[in-house]
């Protein structure tokens, strides 16, 4: 082999070593927007010694409660149903056994010590995907209370809406299998016979007519209490009368959610650190006139329906405070028991950030949400009241979740 084909070689592994290290260094770099997350990637198998050490905060009160609640709706589901943590699947019959063990054994009044004895011994811990020590960012949910009126007044013209009569829920997968899995369609027909995206927020507040295709429920004072009450998703609405109309989500336009929050901190109009929904409040209030370019930011358009009892998860059950969170649920099993590790505030003190203490403690995966996307996202439901409104609004913690199920 002569010198210029030698040189020629050495190019060439020289090049080929140089794609390869730009390779590595890319998928070294890769954000986990960037990797695909599924059902069966989003949560890891850890092994004994990486368990975390589990312990109560609140010293599991409600927590039997929000176990009966997950209980009832695995109850009502039939026994071939799956649900998976990870890469492995588990019956609902086994998720059932594995509640009721865990409900048995705090009969017990267990101490900390015993309770993860009990777990080790006996449970499978899962934990969200990512490998950093505080990677899900918690945030919180209440049921607020607003004042509201049957009829439209002056002070209370700004219509809840029911459903719309010309909403059009499309489910793909009746159409081929190939859908299957896939979110559901939100539409309406148009003029020209076609099937088209159902109106946008700014499109609905715009229709004059609007109450014809979707009767309103009730009224409110304003459209920035109706905006807040579709984030929640649900809320108390006290009459002139002192009595108490309980309402629910029902549907909604099928529009994406997007954080208006989010879009005040890129214009600079609130700073990220003093971001909150009573920071929102206070700017919206003091700025009237791009009150319609905020809240417009927002295509997602919530409409609800009445209640007798609740508030109610997205698996048709009570959802409990501090007990029971929303998470994406197409990546995580429905209803299964969690322990989570972030920060709350102390009932002595819920401003922010002063007040706030690590926090841990058991919960069930029973409510999904529109601004819950991916598998580094949940929301912990607080209840109602001022402690729970000062708490959620300004919940925004980093931490860790944890899924727990019998082993086999």
């Amino acid at each position: 082999m002569n010198k210029k084909s030698k040189n020629l070689i050495y190019k060439a592994l020289a090049v080929l070593i140089l794609v390869v290290s730009i390779h590595v260094l890319i998928i070294t770099f890769y954000t986990e927007e960037e990797i695909k997350i599924t059902r069966q990637t989003a949560l890891l198998k850890l092994m004994p010694s990486q368990y975390p050490v589990f312990m109560d905060d609140l010293e599991f009160k409600g927590l039997s409660d929000s176990l009966e609640q997950s209980l009832k709706y695995y109850n009502k589901l039939p026994e071939t149903r799956t649900f998976n943590f990870g890469k492995t699947s588990y019956t609902v019959d086994h998720l059932i056994k594995s509640l009721e063990s865990f409900s048995l054994f705090l009969h017990n009044n267990p101490s900390n010590s015993e309770l993860r004895g009990y777990i080790k011994d006996n449970y499978a811990i899962y934990k969200t995907a990512g490998g950093t020590e505080s990677e899900v960012l918690f945030t919180g949910y209440y049921e607020p209370t607003y004042k509201g009126s049957m009829v439209k007044t002056k002070e209370y013209p700004c219509p809840l809406y029911t459903v719309p009569d010309d909403l059009v829920k499309i489910d793909l997968s009746v159409f081929s299998e190939k859908f299957k899995g896939e979110k559901k369609l939100f539409a309406r027909v148009d003029k020209k016979n076609r099937v088209v995206p159902y109106y946008d927020r700014k499109e609905i507040n715009s229709i004059n007519n609007f109450e014809k295709r979707a009767i309103p429920l009730l009224w409110l004072q304003d459209r920035v209490d109706r905006f807040f009450l579709e984030i929640q998703g649900s809320g108390r609405i006290v009459l002139s009368d002192k009595s108490i109309i309980r309402v629910h989500y029902a549907s909604k336009n099928g529009r994406a959610y997007r954080s208006v929050g989010r879009y005040l901190i890129s214009k600079d109009e609130i700073a990220k650190e003093n971001m909150s929904m009573q920071a929102i409040k206070a700017w919206l209030k003091q700025n009237p006139g791009k009150l319609d370019k905020v809240l417009n930011y927002n295509t997602s358009f919530v409409f609800f329906k009445k209640e007798m009892d609740g508030p109610f998860g997205c698996l048709g059950v009570r959802v409990t405070p501090m007990r029971s969170i929303a998470t994406d649920t197409s990546l995580f099993p429905k209803g299964a028991l969690c322990f989570i590790k972030t920060k709350a505030p102390s009932k002595e003190n819920v401003q922010f950030p002063q007040g706030w203490e690590d926090y841990s403690g058991f919960v069930f995966n029973q409510d999904t949400g529109g601004a819950i996307k991916g598998h580094l996202r949940a929301d912990l439901f607080y209840g109602n009241g001022e402690y729970a409104e000062l708490g959620a609004g300004q919940m925004n913690h980093r931490g860790e979740l944890y899924f727990l199920v019998l082993k086999k």
